[in-house]
């Protein structure tokens, strides 16, 4: 019998240890309420892997949204990770807190058109310029929750690319804003005759690291900053401002641009991993939320730094975030409840924060010259 005929996940475990003559004691351990996921969130499931979750904090975030000190979830089996972002949390909390704003800039599905040629994708790219407002009514339509933000489109001769962005409140969206752009493009089609060629074409630009998101943003949008007296960086980075300051000119810029790196940070993907993972976000979602760029400035002897995350797709309801263990791992932070996109926002804001604690951290230890010391001491504990 095939696994996707065995109905239960005792009952795939068991099969497939039989034909592999295996044994997954260790997969079968899950809480009961995680059965639930072989409907929701994982076809053929035979158990749960588990992942070590640490936390790092507290955090002070003065957001717009996210006001007080947070304890950070961090799902992660890298050693050193947690303990680095939990010295930058030190450093930022006894600095005043970092400033964060979050900023909803839509998530995106991007669509092409066949058409046969240039003077029919011009007049197509007028058509649903025009028809905006029919659109946006038909995906409001489609979920009270959803919301039609605006549509860009370039034509590469009898190609037409149409990049849908939503407001999907709560949620990231991204099934959401699938369902909406397969009925939109069906509406298009019905009225133009005009075929669809791909419902997902890479005008998104999802899962991506792309130039296209970093400068108009996707999901939410995020910027960071603290200043840190020189005093502390001192006290506790170990360092000086000026030799952080020169750390990162050196490695977040012109190293990122010697490589010819989108990425003009020290380890965004790091903190992203590992608090998406705690958050039950979408994991794959870090590819594009890497993206960004660590700046930092001495000002009258202190050193001001921040943190820029234009593409950054989460949410506090749907996909991963009703599992049991991320339930409570965002209750850590907490973040149940409201449906108003206010939670999804703040838990953006939170999360800039926690990745600037992480730059912070990381390249204090490049400037002081620790980090393969620090890595040695915390991998060879016994």
């Amino acid at each position: 019998m095939k696994l996707r005929q065995l109905k239960t996940i005792a009952a795939r475990r068991t099969s497939l240890e039989q034909k592999l003559k295996l044994k997954f004691s260790s997969l079968s351990v899950y809480p009961q309420a995680l059965a639930d996921a072989q409907t929701k969130n994982c076809e053929n499931m035979i158990g749960a892997t588990s992942i070590p979750l640490g936390i790092a904090g507290p955090l002070k975030v003065n957001g717009s949204l996210a006001k007080g000190s947070f304890y950070l979830p961090l799902a992660t089996t890298e050693a050193a990770l947690v303990a680095s972002v939990n010295r930058g949390c030190k450093a930022v909390t006894e600095s005043g807190g970092a400033t964060s704003v979050c900023q909803d800039v839509g998530i995106s599905r991007g669509s092409v058109f066949k058409t046969s040629g240039i003077k029919q994708s011009l007049s197509l790219k007028l058509w649903m310029e025009k028809n905006l407002p029919e659109l946006q009514k038909i995906a409001k339509s489609l979920s009270s929750h959803l919301h039609l933000l605006n549509i860009k489109i370039k034509v590469i001769a009898n190609l037409v690319f149409v990049r849908f962005s939503f407001d999907t409140m709560e949620a990231m969206g991204m099934n959401m804003a699938t369902f909406a752009a397969d009925r939109l493009t069906h509406f298009v089609t019905d009225n133009t005759g005009i075929n669809c060629l791909s419902l997902a074409a890479n005008f998104d630009n999802d899962k991506k690291p792309s130039y296209l998101n970093f400068l108009e943003g996707r999901g939410r949008s995020v910027i960071a900053e603290v200043l840190l007296p020189a005093s502390l960086v001192s006290s506790i980075l170990k360092t000086t401002p000026a030799k952080l300051y020169e750390v990162s000119e050196a490695k977040c810029h012109l190293g990122s641009m010697l490589s010819g790196s989108l990425a003009f940070n020290a380890h965004y993907a790091n903190v992203l991993s590992a608090l998406f993972i705690a958050l039950g976000q979408d994991v794959a979602h870090v590819a594009e939320g890497s993206v960004g760029i660590t700046s930092t400035e001495i000002v009258e002897s202190n050193l001001y730094i921040s943190v820029f995350l234009p593409d950054l797709p989460l949410g506090t309801v749907g996909g991963g975030t009703g599992l049991p263990s991320q339930q409570e791992a965002l209750r850590i932070l907490n973040l149940v409840g409201s449906k108003t996109g206010e939670q999804s926002k703040k838990l953006a804001e939170i999360v800039g924060a926690g990745v600037l604690a992480g730059e912070i951290s990381l390249l204090a230890a490049l400037a002081e010259g620790s980090l393969a010391k620090a890595h040695r001491l915390l991998t060879q504990k016994k």
